[in-house]
């Protein structure tokens, strides 16, 4: 269930001291009194699985969203790989930012590094996130360039075949953008980039 609350008055914020974000430190090292904050950007804003106490639209600096990311199980197969999307570093990235409570802290964790980091793929890094009430260090699952998951630049024909063909255990690869694209666009959120990458699918 989600609960939705308002936000501590910024005086009173413990979030600015943080540990290093691995699995290992964060369930070892984290204050048992202290709420987390995950930066969403995909899926995570339409399909979170964990317990929210707050949500706020959110940019961040220096990261973009890109449907950049290989994907042979989840949206594709080793024979035809799929997409998913990544947080690259350069420009800014528009998404959602929540916090979950400090008793559920250890079992979100696990829960996103199950759900994320299966294979290890992602960076995690601390984001400075502003909400209404001023800036917070938020967890966020980031992609280098040199891994081999990320597809590089990608031209229209091969996103319209991925787009056309891709599918994996949790469905297609155009239904996983369409459905972040939606949600963005329920949250104010408007991608050009990934409305433009949409329409190849259509032609």
């Amino acid at each position: 269930m989600t609960f939705i609350s308002s936000l501590n008055p910024v005086g009173k914020r413990d979030d600015q001291g943080f540990c290093e974000p691995t699995r290992e430190a964060l369930l070892q090292h984290w204050p048992d009194t202290q709420d987390l904050w995950v930066f969403g950007y995909a899926s995570l804003i339409w399909r979170p699985e964990f317990e929210i106490l707050e949500k706020h639209p959110t940019k961040v600096q220096g990261w973009h969203r890109a449907l950049k990311m290989w994907s042979r199980l989840n949206r594709g197969t080793p024979e035809c790989p799929g997409l998913v999307f990544a947080l690259l570093s350069g420009g800014c990235c528009q998404g959602l930012v929540f916090r979950t409570p400090a008793r559920q802290v250890k079992q979100t964790i696990e829960q996103l590094w199950l759900r994320e980091m299966p294979n290890s793929v992602y960076a995690t890094r601390w984001l400075k996130c502003p909400t209404p009430q001023g800036p917070v260090n938020a967890l966020a699952f980031t992609l280098p360039r040199s891994s081999p998951s990320f597809t590089g630049d990608l031209t229209p024909a091969q996103y319209q075949h991925i787009f056309q063909n891709a599918a994996g255990r949790y469905g297609t690869t155009l239904d996983y953008a369409q459905e972040t694209f939606n949600s963005l666009q329920q949250h104010g959120i408007h991608d050009k980039a990934l409305e433009g990458l949409l329409q190849h699918a259509k032609d």
